[in-house]
């Protein structure tokens, strides 16, 4: 979701692959739908009965309507998918206008070359959120999803974890620096001053221990550098560097446009006690050990945390958020997520939360050995495409590809879930 899409380069596609799979001459349509949104279609000479819906990630301006990212494009033509995307008609945290201009653009198409055999949707970071919107509609257009690099926990329980990590960099790392944590007039002015705080606390052990804590608590993982080696379990510093590269993108994260989309502020961590969340989070042992080292209270730091003075939200800000979108995990058809296991821009913890609460039936999480946000190559986005359309055609999950790996993320600390029925929204 919320940063603008980020894509491994054309050259990731292996030439074995580019040579055996060149693309057939496909036919372009395109339109306009009454929202306004611009649409557009390839559908190969050898179309295969499958239309991938494309869904793009967070960008602050109106992309064009791709049909599929260039690096990607190519091949799934060549192997028959008709691709069609639109250009959601707005910018920016775009889910109020994104998910129904979607479903026009599948619409649309159906009116101007019949009904495919099957839609899958697809779509990576916040369009991993727009691709798994659509397959919780009650009367959803698509026959199945694939969520990559998904912002699938919505943008509440996101935002509230990514909240609780510019917290803590805030009252531990730069308590004098100004920082914005809510409001923030210029994300990328507030981003710099973040980043330069983070850069000048990784000079020292005190530094590098807090910006261990402050990176548990905003759910960025041990490995998030696709050019640097996966650290060992127990190489804490190499740890605390990964997680250092990504702290301010991860946690500080874009919040004008949404804060102006829902009226106000619509993240808080008033109640919220960061002690029991560093236990739950699992990775207390690896804080400690960085803790014990800079020759730092562990307890002193948590308990300064505890007096800091907390972050309100504004009730109707909060709704418009949970309204758009904020997720069941009741896919009413089924849904793939796909994530690299060291993603320091969109949480793995995530995945996990929305995996624990769906049916295992309707939703399976696909792990890609690897670092980076919406770093994934070619072969595993095919592969997990392959695996969704045998479980729709099936009617069960196939066995697991073999390029997917075992991973089990920490848990997401700040969950929120779109309840049905009286009892609202459950947000931790």
């Amino acid at each position: 979701m919320k940063l603008r899409l980020l894509l491994a380069p054309l050259a990731m596609l292996a030439a074995p692959l580019v040579a055996q799979d060149a693309a057939p001459v496909s036919r372009m349509i395109d339109g306009t739908l009454a929202s306004g949104a611009k649409w557009q279609a390839l559908v190969p000479a050898n179309f295969n009965g499958s239309l991938l819906l494309w869904s793009h990630g967070y960008s602050p301006r109106i992309d064009p309507a791709e049909p599929a990212p260039a690096q990607y494009r190519d091949l799934l033509l060549a192997k028959g998918y008709a691709l069609v995307a639109s250009d959601y008609g707005a910018g920016g945290w775009s889910l109020e206008q994104a998910v129904p201009a979607q479903r026009a653009t599948v619409e649309a198409f159906v009116a101007r070359e019949g009904r495919p055999a099957r839609v899958l949707a697809w779509g990576s970071s916040m369009g991993g959120l727009i691709s798994t919107a659509l397959a919780e509609q009650d009367r959803p257009v698509i026959d199945g999803a694939l969520a990559m690099c998904p912002s699938i926990g919505g943008a509440v329980g996101m935002m509230n974890m990514g909240l609780d990590g510019a917290f803590a960099t805030a009252a531990l790392i730069a308590p004098n620096s100004g920082l914005s944590l809510v409001n923030v007039a210029d994300d990328m002015a507030n981003g710099r001053k973040a980043m330069a705080a983070i850069d000048a606390a990784r000079q020292t052990r005190e530094g590098r221990a807090r910006i261990a804590l402050a990176g548990v608590l905003g759910g960025i993982p041990g490995w998030t550098r696709p050019e640097r080696p996966e650290p060992a379990d127990d190489d804490g510093e190499a740890q605390v560097d990964e997680i250092a590269a990504t702290l301010v993108m991860g946690t500080f994260m874009p919040r004008n446009d949404q804060e102006s989309r829902a009226g106000g502020v619509f993240s808080w961590n008033t109640g919220v006690n960061y002690a029991r969340q560093l236990d739950r989070s699992g990775r207390r042992p690896f804080v400690e050990a960085m803790y014990r080292k800079a020759g730092l209270s562990l307890s002193r730091d948590l308990a300064t945390l505890a007096r800091a003075p907390r972050v309100s939200a504004k009730p109707s800000a909060v709704r418009y958020m949970l309204d758009n979108y904020t997720p069941s995990a009741r896919p009413r058809v089924p849904l793939v997520s796909l994530q690299a296991v060291g993603d320091g821009l969109t949480s793995p913890s995530l995945q996990r939360a929305y995996a624990d609460a769906a049916p295992p039936a309707m939703m399976q999480p696909l792990w890609h050995r690897g670092a980076g946000h919406c770093r994934l190559p070619p072969e595993q986005v095919l592969a997990a495409i392959a695996h969704l359309e045998q479980r729709v055609a099936s009617g069960k999950w196939p066995a697991r590809p073999t390029q997917f790996v075992d991973h089990t993320p920490p848990p997401m600390l700040r969950p929120c879930l779109r309840q049905e029925g009286p009892s609202g929204p459950r947000c931790r």
